[in-house]
This record gives C-alpha cells, structure tokens and sequence, in this order.
C-alpha cells in the first residue's frame, strides 16, 4: 500500500497538462530571444519570475478565453478577472 501511495505521488504531476502548472521557469519560445512580462532573462534559453505565473505558449495564434498575452510568444491565466 505504502509503494502504491509513493506511485501516485511520483506520477500525478506528469499526468497534469503543461499549460495546467504554474512556472517560475519558463524555456523561451520559439523563436523569440526575449522573455514575456513578469520574466527576466537568464542570458540562457529560459526565462525566470518570482512569481507563480499559469502560463502558456501561444504556437503564434491568439489567447484563449480568459488568458492575456504577456508577449515572447506566451499568455498568462487572468487572475480575478483582470490580470
């Protein structure tokens, strides 16, 4: 039972979608050689906050319902309804 309970704790957070997951680190999309807001560049290929952002790539098309576009190819979940 205890090996069962350590399974379902090891392999939860894969099953959740990417987009689903807040990021303190995000890789820069493709593409772009900046970070979007809230981010500040590594100098590297990823992008870092010190903020808990839910954050999505935009593969070049618009936000989802509920989603702002925060730039660098990503949009960020609206929080309370504004950002």
């Amino acid at each position: 039972m205890q090996r069962l309970l350590w399974l379902a704790a090891m392999v939860t957070p894969f099953m959740l979608t990417p987009s689903a997951l807040a990021q303190k680190e995000i890789p820069k999309a493709p593409g772009h050689d900046q970070c979007p807001l809230g981010y500040v560049n590594t100098l590297g290929s990823t992008c870092v906050s010190p903020i808990y952002y839910e954050v999505a790539p935009t593969y070049g098309k618009a936000c989802r319902s509920g989603w702002i576009n925060i730039g660098a190819g990503y949009c960020k979940k609206k929080t309370l309804g504004i950002f």
